[in-house]
């Protein structure tokens, strides 16, 4: 595995969706801190740690509170239910998420999500997906969060329930977050127009992706986020690996490179954005 970009300069990296409790990393890395240790020595200072289920939710919030300020690193996290889990929500889990939005400043919940339709693997029925995320839009304007928004082969649904919300004045001025921003330039202007931020992972650095970097292009700085998603989508060079949050670095140096600025600046743009997105200046 090669090494992160190791930076030097005085900007600082926000990665805002790493999934530091999956079960592919290592347990005594997640509890011995050593992944943060890799986040403090490659300029990554501020993360956002996703859920996608009540379970989850629990594991984000334990390690948040745990580890928040740990090698100078503040971490946040978030709640909700992912498409996949959606066969899985109950009104207790509806109750359990107005639980903890109820106290969101004390958990340091900042978002909710991931929530939205995956039709690519269709692990929970789509009517059942389209009910779930439904509902967890409402709860996301009743409180004021933004939500991290997961689309996969379902843009075309995504975009109805979004723009008949939007219609109705049932989203926030700025929604969220679309989440491993994949759909087409079209797509991501739309939702661009209702308010929200793209957040780009390790695919943007794929030499085969032509789509992903053209919607960045198109974007206006103001409104991008960078991303791991580890340990998943793993950026180039290090394709194919378990993934981590010190490899933000790479898709931060891919945007400064479609950009035409230099990872300093990408770096600070992106760190700002993130902590307006989430509100924790």
């Amino acid at each position: 595995m090669k090494e992160p970009v190791y930076y030097s300069g005085t900007a600082k990296f926000f990665d805002t969706h790493a999934h530091i409790y999956d079960s592919k990393y290592a347990h005594a890395d997640v509890l011995t801190g050593d992944i943060l240790r890799r986040c403090r020595a490659s300029g990554v200072m501020s993360m956002l740690i996703p859920a996608d289920s009540e379970r989850t939710s629990r594991l984000a919030i334990d390690l948040t509170a745990k580890y928040d300020g740990f090698e100078g690193i503040a971490l946040y996290a978030s709640c909700g239910v992912h498409p996949h889990e959606a066969k899985d929500y109950t009104e207790d889990t509806e109750r359990y998420l107005r639980d903890v939005l109820e106290a969101r400043e004390a958990h340091k919940v900042m978002a909710l999500g991931e929530i939205g339709l995956d039709y690519y693997y269709d692990l929970s029925e789509r009517n059942v997906q389209r009910e779930v995320f439904e509902k967890q839009l409402l709860l996301a304007k009743e409180y004021d969060v933004p939500i991290i928004l997961h689309e996969r082969e379902a843009t075309g649904d995504c975009l109805d329930i979004l723009r008949s919300f939007h219609k109705e004045g049932k989203l926030r001025d700025v929604p969220g977050v679309c989440h491993c921003c994949s759909c087409s330039l079209e797509a991501s202007q739309e939702l661009l127009k209702m308010g929200f931020y793209l957040g780009f992972d390790g695919p943007i650095t794929f030499k085969n992706n032509k789509k992903t970097p053209e919607v960045a292009a198109n974007a206006p700085w103001d409104r991008i986020v960078i991303e791991t998603d580890s340990p998943y989508l793993t950026p180039e060079p290090n394709r194919g690996l378990i993934n981590e949050p010190c490899h933000v670095a790479y898709v931060c140096a891919k945007l400064a490179e479609i950009k035409g600025v230099s990872i300093d600046e990408a770096a600070h743009i992106t760190y700002d954005n993130g902590r307006r997105l989430y509100g924790v200046y």
